[in-house]
């Protein structure tokens, strides 16, 4: 009689329990799926859950399952299989990820709760099922712990198994409390669950690209919701993908953000530089696109006339694409001018004239930028350039024009100001002006802490003769020997140097040693008979002037009739 009434009594409550299972709780489970994580070779990496937190396809799942995953695929309650397109966010340390897959129509998803859970209440885990009916368990909240704007964690009064992780916690109302959590001890009666609020807040930022929880997941990564933080993921993943994910990535760009033109230049450029010729046909349009459908088409403009303008200057003498010509870069820089003159615009407008070798436009241009509020030490180092290179100009006034780039240089000088003061040493000494040559040399040797070549010494070597600064040029012609011994004009001039200081015994083994490396030297030939009739040696010195006059030195004649006659 006694275990009659037993029975009877855990029917009675086991019936009451079913009774009691919320009446939302058979269209929520629909909302759970089942995942299967794959690795690069295509392997099952892990199986668990996850479930659909709004109608754009957002779904949180446990970050282990993801981790080293290349691909992942969800089977939702009515058994139908689709991929994981984008990851949306992850936090490795409360093992959550947040990412997308296709959203069917009639798809349930769960509402996130407003409210956290209070202690002592009563929660539901509602776990994965593709049955009609599905077992709910219960678990009362033992504590709440906050970590961060609205985001809470829950210690549950609850045994759960490896089966259950990343399965939801509903509160008495149907919306979604948190996710469970992997339980270190299967033996516990404790468990844990993430906050799904915490989970939905995941996002993906414009340094997100650097970010090694989302590397180690080989899945497409998401967007920033964020224009200008797009942007900034955009440029960092430059440097950091390999050509097909930077493709895809920049296709992303161009279909959320179609009137940005950076999508279309950016991918333009790739296509150009790929050194595949069947991609220059799409290259052209995405420069067509980026001005058609940016917001800013001068901005577009500027920069597919500068891309024009870089694959040019990049052939090297190689032949170019036929609709990538200066002529369309100017063509095109010259659309956004004439909209807005901006000086960077005029600024391009000078290089393409510079490099089709339209020097006099080219200084227009360059002149306008000097007068202009972006001028700088590079502006006028352009004018100055470009002003040599014009037939007939007075070398004072080039000077001037890169004295005018080297007063926009901040004191102290350090490397980025070395070539200014490189440049105008070399006209300095172009137009005979040697001491003031050899203060820009040796400023420009301290702004680069002595890191120069064996032609910066060779240079210096020459403005100091002629200054008569011997010791000095002595010993940088030294280095640049010692640099580059193989060098025969640095030999040369070495040993033209030591005949200047009447080191002639030094002068004639500088003069052998070329001989010795390049026996068709005629200017060789001549310095060293030269360097042996200043000894006396006139015979020996008669013989390397005739041997300097077969090789078709114009200048020995005058030595001949001096010394041979």
């Amino acid at each position: 009689m006694k275990r009659t009434l037993w029975i009877i009594t855990c029917c009675f409550v086991a019936q009451l329990a079913t009774a009691q299972a919320p009446k939302w709780a058979e269209k929520a489970r629909k909302a759970v799926f089942s995942i299967v994580t794959y690795d690069k070779e295509n392997k099952i990496k892990g199986t668990g859950n996850g479930f659909y937190i709004d109608a754009q396809g957002t779904a949180l799942s446990d970050y282990t399952l993801f981790e080293g995953a290349d691909r992942a695929v969800i089977i939702n309650a009515e058994g139908k299989q689709l991929d994981v397109n984008r990851i949306l966010g992850a936090n490795s340390i409360y093992d959550v990820v947040k990412f997308n897959t296709p959203m069917e129509k009639k798809q349930v998803t769960l509402s996130i709760a407003t409210q956290p859970a209070k202690v002592n209440e009563i929660v539901y885990l509602l776990p994965y099922s593709t049955q009609k009916a599905t077992t709910i368990q219960t678990a009362r909240v033992t504590a709440v712990d906050s970590i961060g704007s609205n985001s809470f964690y829950y210690t549950l009064e609850m045994k759960t198994n490896e089966k259950l992780v990343s399965c939801p916690i509903m509160n008495n109302a149907g919306q979604v409390l948190g996710l469970i959590q992997k339980n270190a001890d299967s033996e516990s009666t404790e468990s844990y669950a993430i906050g799904a609020g915490y989970g939905a807040a995941l996002s993906i930022s414009g340094l997100s690209v650097s970010d090694q929880t989302l590397n180690r997941i080989g899945i497409r990564k998401a967007l920033p919701n964020n224009e200008e933080q797009a942007l900034v993921y955009l440029y960092m993943s430059t440097e950091q993908m390999d050509e097909k994910s930077y493709m895809t990535l920049l296709e992303d760009f161009i279909q959320a953000y179609p009137n940005n033109h950076e999508g279309y230049i950016r991918r333009a450029n790739t296509r150009i530089y790929s050194n595949h010729a069947e991609q220059y046909p799409m290259a052209t349009k995405d420069l067509e696109d980026a001005i058609k459908m940016a917001n800013n088409k001068n901005e577009a403009s500027y920069q597919a006339a500068k891309a024009i303008y870089a694959y040019q200057v990049s052939l090297a003498g190689k032949e170019a694409y036929k609709e990538w010509s200066y002529d369309k870069a100017l063509e095109t820089i010259r659309q956004a001018i004439e909209s807005d003159p901006q000086p960077v615009y005029t600024q391009l407008e000078g290089d393409i004239l510079f490099a089709q070798g339209k020097y006099a436009e080219a200084f227009t241009c360059y002149e306008k930028v000097n007068q202009s509020p972006i001028a700088d030490a590079s502006t006028f180092y352009s004018s100055a350039k470009t002003k040599q290179l014009i037939e007939g100009s007075d070398m004072n006034e080039v000077i001037a024009l890169m004295d005018s780039a080297i007063v926009k240089l901040k004191k102290p000088y350090f490397a980025e100001a070395a070539p200014y003061f490189y440049e105008r040493a070399n006209m300095l000494n172009e137009a005979g002006k040697y001491r003031d040559a050899v203060k820009d040399y040796n400023t420009f040797y301290d702004a680069i802490s002595g890191e120069v070549t064996a032609l910066f010494f060779y240079q210096r070597a020459q403005a100091e003769m002629q200054c008569r600064m011997f010791q000095q040029g002595l010993d940088d012609i030294n280095r640049a020997v010692e640099m580059e011994p193989e060098d025969m004009d640095y030999l040369l001039e070495k040993g033209s140097i030591h005949l200047r200081v009447n080191q002639l015994a030094e002068a004639e083994s500088a003069f052998l040693k070329v001989l010795d490396k390049d026996d068709k030297n005629a200017v060789a030939y001549r310095l060293l008979g030269y360097s042996l009739a200043l000894q006396k040696k006139t015979k020996e010195a008669c013989a390397y002037f005739d041997k300097a006059k077969e090789l078709g030195d114009e200048l020995v004649d005058k030595l001949i009739e001096k010394y041979c006659k």
